[in-house]
């Protein structure tokens, strides 16, 4: 499958199957302050995983926000919903017709911190989900390449306050990452909303 990012005048164009990017999704004011609060009152964790047979610790932090596991025997403690995650939860499911039930938040504290290729595994065991992905802070390059092919590589940079749609098809065919960077980058948070069970 070929497509590209940018035709002609350099507009944005994304394969709509796969994924659907609203920039300005939350206003600049709405956005900074949604930031600063995450920053200050979010329990943050940073957990250990195996990597290539050693363990490694995730060069990022995180935390879960929901009514179940984000996954059996995941090691991320479930927490109720905020009144603001829930705010945006709400307002997420409107816009893209999709019922979540559960947020994982990243926060990424420099370009040192970032998250290896891959697919976002299943929150439902065996089936795969839309996933909607908010963007606070520092703007970081978001790239995805297919499993199959990993010449068709591509990257869109994930603005404040925008949202970016992962259709299920994406998870299946495609893998990400937000790579690490030598120029200096500031706080980011992403906020990814998820479905954890069948409805």
């Amino acid at each position: 499958m070929q497509f590209k990012l940018f035709d002609d005048q350099s507009q944005l164009r994304l394969p709509q199957h796969l994924m659907q990017y609203t920039p300005g999704f939350i206003n600049g004011e709405e956005a900074a302050e949604l930031l600063s609060l995450f920053l200050r009152t979010v329990p943050w964790e940073q957990h250990k995983v195996i990597k290539y047979e050693k363990e490694v610790v995730t060069p990022r932090l995180c935390a879960w926000y929901g009514p179940r596991p984000i996954r059996e025997n995941d090691v991320r403690t479930p927490r109720p919903m905020t009144p603001e995650l829930e705010s945006l939860r709400q307002r997420i499911m409107v816009a893209t017709g999709t019922r979540f039930d559960g947020v994982l938040l990243n926060y990424y504290r420099d370009g040192n911190d970032s998250v290896a290729w891959h697919a976002d595994k299943d929150t439902i065991p065996g089936v795969k989900t839309d996933i909607a992905s908010v963007s606070l802070g520092q703007v970081r390059n978001f790239d995805f390449r297919s499993k199959d092919n990993h010449s068709q590589r591509y990257t869109i940079a994930l603005e404040h306050g925008s949202l970016l749609l992962m259709k299920a098809d994406l998870q299946k065919c495609w893998e990400h990452r937000i790579a690490k960077s030598t120029t200096p980058m500031t706080a980011r948070i992403n906020l990814t909303f998820r479905k954890t069970h069948v409805q």
